[in-house]
């Protein structure tokens, strides 16, 4: 399996501008791909599509419409199904990407069977996963080796964001703590703002000008393209109960979770601990790029006529991040905007070692980021193509997407943020982790605002008891089809 930053798919995608990705999707190459002959191979056949939305709809794939579609499909005269030779069902979060959305969606319609497309406003990932492909399975283990072969080849589409692929990828993931493999690979067709996972696996970083003529092109890579491997990581919250977290969608209460026992926690603890956890695919961050973040979402839901596209956000999150004081006030001058060493310590299992090691803060940093891609920010590349003998005076390896490792930098303020994105200069290095402990203890601060894969949260802390995020990889490699 390649990474995205392997030879045969350089990460160099990532840094591309959204204006020039949609140029390059102003190609005739969606032209000629003859549509009859597209749909041919990546359209189930119909009893297949019929009776998955029926088990899906029914959340039971042993409802009677469901078995009265495979008997008539089965029936002594029936014409045996036509296999597709790539199989397809898509995911499009209909709300993203403006006005294209439920265009798009009307369009995949028309191009594959109704059925296999699916609006996640309507049908969530995880229905799919237990009923949809639940019904395949049930075929194949009736002796139905058209469905036993469509699940072994099917391909899921996810037209949306980095937050609606990431729960696509999580839901596919539960396929192999559950024993029911091939889990389906994913490609992307990029409608959010970022599309930093979309970026990072050849798929682009806007969704193109002449959309209509290339998303052909597109579903035809998806159906052939190769398969790369992508880490996930899990991230544990701990903190002192009493206090309400306002969570995103990304992370969900849990029971208590015990922290690490290799890593032993100085000072006292609560008797009582709320926990949360959640899974990541990009970053992870901690401080005022957080903060910016949590005040720009809120301004957006508080104002939605505001924010009316890709744009339009960037324009408005950038004005937000100047009143913030993300560039303008000194670290100094407030205790609520000084620098995070006030109130963090960062333990990591560092490149080659099973060992805790608290590794020091620099003193100016406002933002620390632990990255999983070699896009961040929409499309940049913070911790940078670094030279090979400094790797080895650092101790670090090259990063890649798939390699077991995050990528820990830190930001000074908006100026310096600024220049690391227009790559004048590189973020500063911090270290190189296959696990990672942050622990926060308030003093002066009464919250921090943390951030995971663009869904940020303002996070209570406590001056007597400490908070820990602890993050380590999921065992299991997300599987995407790589764009290039």
């Amino acid at each position: 399996m390649d990474s995205p930053t392997s030879r045969g798919g350089s990460s160099t995608s990532s840094g591309r501008s959204s204006v020039i990705d949609s140029l390059r999707g102003c190609t005739l190459a969606g032209l000629r791909i003859p549509k009859e002959e597209l749909r041919k191979k990546i359209t189930l056949p119909e009893y297949m599509r019929l009776a998955m939305k029926e088990a899906i709809q029914a959340k039971n794939v042993e409802a009677n419409t469901v078995t009265q579609l495979y008997q008539a499909a089965h029936t002594d005269g029936a014409e045996p199904p036509d296999m597709p030779e790539s199989p397809l069902v898509v995911f499009i979060n209909s709300k993203s990407g403006g006005r294209h959305g439920p265009e798009l969606k009307a369009r995949l319609q028309a191009l594959m069977g109704e059925e296999q497309v699916f609006d996640l406003l309507v049908v969530k990932p995880q229905e799919f996963v237990q009923y949809g492909l639940g019904c395949l399975e049930k075929f194949a283990a009736l002796g139905d080796s058209c469905a036993e072969e469509t699940r072994g080849k099917l391909r899921v589409v996810v037209a949306g964001g980095d937050g609606t692929v990431g729960w696509v990828l999580g839901c596919l993931g539960e396929l192999d703590k559950q024993g029911r493999l091939p889990v389906p690979p994913t490609g992307i067709i990029p409608l959010g703002t970022g599309n930093d996972l979309s970026r990072s696996f050849g798929w682009g970083g806007s969704f193109p000008f002449n959309w209509k003529s290339a998303i052909k092109r597109t579903l035809d890579r998806i159906a052939d393209g190769r398969i790369c491997r992508l880490d996930s990581w899990n991230a544990l919250i701990s903190m002192p109960a009493g206090e309400d977290l306002d969570t995103p969608y990304s992370l969900k209460a849990t029971e208590e979770t015990p922290l690490d026992q290799e890593l032993e926690v100085e000072g006292e603890l609560p008797e009582k601990v709320s926990c949360y956890q959640g899974v990541f695919y990009n970053y992870f961050s901690i401080g005022m790029d957080a903060q910016v973040a949590y005040g720009f979402h809120h301004l957006r839901n508080e104002k939605p006529y505001l924010a009316q596209g890709p744009i339009s956000n960037k324009i408005i999150y950038s004005g937000y991040s100047c009143k913030q004081g993300w560039f303008f006030t000194p670290c100094s001058s407030d205790p609520g905007l000084r620098g995070l060493k006030n109130i963090l310590r960062i333990y990591v299992k560092k490149v080659n070692s099973q060992e805790w090691e608290q590794i020091p803060i620099p003193s100016s940093v406002r933002s620390v980021v632990a990255l999983n891609l070699p896009s961040y920010g929409s499309g940049r590349n913070p911790w940078g193509n670094l030279k090979p003998e400094y790797l080895e005076k650092r101790g670090f390896v090259e990063a890649h997407a798939d390699d077991g490792f995050l990528e820990i930098f830190g930001l000074k303020h908006g100026w310096h943020a600024s220049m690391v994105m227009v790559e004048l200069i590189s973020a500063k290095h911090i270290a190189q982790a296959s696990s990672i402990r942050f622990e926060l203890r308030g003093g002066e601060w009464t919250e921090a605002f943390m951030q995971m894969d663009g869904e940020p949260w303002k996070q209570p802390m406590n001056k007597e008891f400490s908070t820990f995020v602890e993050i380590k990889r999921v065992p299991f490699q997300s599987v995407i089809v790589h764009g290039e």
